[in-house]
């Protein structure tokens, strides 16, 4: 039996997401970490030094640009801040890689509607475009989502998603694009709630419209919000209420539960806190974590790693084979499209339907974003 080949991948932007990658990266069957980029050339080289010392692997080569890496990269994950994701992937897909994106997908509606125009056609030629939805991959989140799919919840009826966490002063004053609507692309919602939002439409399916209000409370020097509310209306008739801070302290968990008619399930800090299902109130979390989908023994400090691990598994195995990654820009373009949403619906104080958000008849002119949707 013959082994699958190791595909070399390059991480493009070496801060704090850029060396989570580069973690995951290593602890996943069939990847290595071959070059390091970024704008900085002190962060480069301290990721590839990291990569050497900590990671068990050789020192990946150091590169300035994207179009400087050599012919064997097959995977570019691009880790920059969030207003230049669309831009360095379009640049990575047109050298002929495979592309990542750390998730929001951008800041903007029109960068992430080009970008699925661009991965439609990057397809025909062979090549992908995964964003980062690393929760989906958390045992936990999978068996919420299998009962609802499936029906095991009944009618899916309501959620409430939350996200009750603290930053600091400093960690805003860290870096001159954060909290910054031109690279930041938002706050709490944007860059901290992003990924519980995806999780929300994973488990309820496609928003029809929502109504928000944001604020900025406890933090100085930002553009955008530390604190946003919604509430929205799905397809199905089901209705979900989102929160986001970063004005909690301390940091709190991050919670969602889904209610159904027949049963409900709670996720709370990525573990499953209750699994209840076919109108029977015992709790089956024990019995409901499939097999196959645990990723190996966990490690100490694993914890920020193992999603992004799993999801790289499978992205691996989807360029290996050829097939489509199972998160692609289609979910992600949703995900910012509700985020767009919630900030447009704060700026005008009226609901917004999410059609009119993806199609660009939903303007967010009134954001204070420096540019359109």
């Amino acid at each position: 039996m013959t082994s699958s080949p190791v595909l070399d991948v390059a991480v493009v932007g070496c801060g704090i997401i850029g060396v989570n990658h580069a973690r995951a990266i290593a602890r996943t069957p069939g990847l290595r970490l071959a070059a390091v980029v970024d704008d900085v050339p002190e962060a480069a080289q301290s990721l590839a030094d990291l990569a050497a010392a900590e990671l068990g692997t050789p020192r990946p080569a150091v590169h300035p640009d994207i179009e400087s890496l050599p012919d064997g990269i097959r995977i570019v994950a691009i880790c920059t801040p969030s207003g230049t994701h669309v831009e360095l992937a379009e640049r990575a897909l047109a050298t002929g890689r495979h592309v990542v994106l750390e998730k929001p997908l951008d800041v903007s509606m029109d960068r992430g509607r080009r970008l699925a125009a661009i991965a439609e056609d990057a397809a025909t030629r062979g090549l992908s475009v995964s964003v980062i939805s690393q929760h989906r991959y958390d045992p936990g989140a999978m068996a919420v989502a299998d009962a609802a799919h499936s029906g095991r919840f009944g009618r899916v009826t309501s959620a409430v998603a939350s996200v009750p966490w603290w930053r600091t002063q400093e960690y805003y004053d860290s870096g001159a694009w954060r909290g910054t609507w031109e690279l930041d692309g938002g706050g709490a919602l944007m860059n901290q709630g992003v990924h519980t939002v995806d999780l929300l439409l994973w488990y309820l399916g496609t928003p029809v419209e929502l109504y928000a209000q944001t604020a900025l409370l406890a933090h100085d020097r930002v553009e955008v919000e530390d604190v946003a509310v919604a509430t929205l209306r799905f397809e199905s008739g089901a209705l979900a209420v989102l929160h986001a801070t970063t004005a909690a302290n301390p940091d709190q968990k991050v919670r969602l539960a889904v209610y159904g008619s027949a049963g409900s399930g709670i996720v709370e800090s990525d573990q499953l806190a209750l699994l209840a299902v076919d109108g029977d109130p015992a709790d089956r979390r024990a019995e409901a974590v499939p097999e196959g989908h645990r990723f190996g023994d966990p490690k100490p400090g694993d914890d920020f790693i193992l999603g992004h691990a799993r999801q790289y598994a499978d992205i691996a195995e989807a360029v290996t084979t050829g097939r489509a990654p199972k998160v692609g820009v289609p979910e992600a373009l949703l995900a910012l499209a509700v985020v767009r949403g919630v900030y447009v619906s704060a700026s005008t104080g009226a609901p917004v339907r999410i059609a009119d958000v993806l199609d660009g008849s939903a303007s967010d002119a009134a954001v204070r974003t420096g540019g359109a949707a």
